[in-house]
């Protein structure tokens, strides 16, 4: 993941433990893709004041995720979750296009799809 996106992934997960106009800053520069000059325009204050305040939430952001890592355990359950719900629709597909379905079967896998699916709504 690039560092940009990376950061920006964690501005997501963690952005409320900056202070407000830091959270603002860090999101105008990843999200909004601003330049520093822009964003210190929009707060009234000098360039380097903006890079000082992003480089402090930069650090906040990865120390946090240093030491408790929820963004990275939150990523690998929602990879596994994917993987789950596309193994179900090959079940799924693979069992309808059988000489014999199996209903049980079905039902399943269309159980699993809605449970992940369920799941998922919940993340936003």
């Amino acid at each position: 993941m690039s560092k940009n996106l990376e950061m920006s992934y964690l501005l997501d997960f963690y952005g409320n433990v900056l202070t407000e106009k830091q959270r603002d800053m860090m999101q105008q520069y990843y999200n909004m893709d601003l330049s520093l000059s822009e964003i210190a325009d929009n707060f009234g204050i000098t360039r380097q004041g903006v890079r000082d305040s992003i480089k402090r939430g930069e650090n906040v952001l990865t120390e946090l995720e240093t030491q408790v890592g929820f963004a990275e355990k939150y990523r690998i359950i929602m990879d596994g979750m994917n993987k789950i719900k596309s193994c179900a629709q090959i079940i799924a597909f693979n069992n309808s296009s059988s000489y014999t379905t199996n209903d049980d079967i079905k039902k399943s896998a269309n159980e699993i799809m809605k449970i992940i699916d369920n799941l998922s709504e919940q993340e936003g």
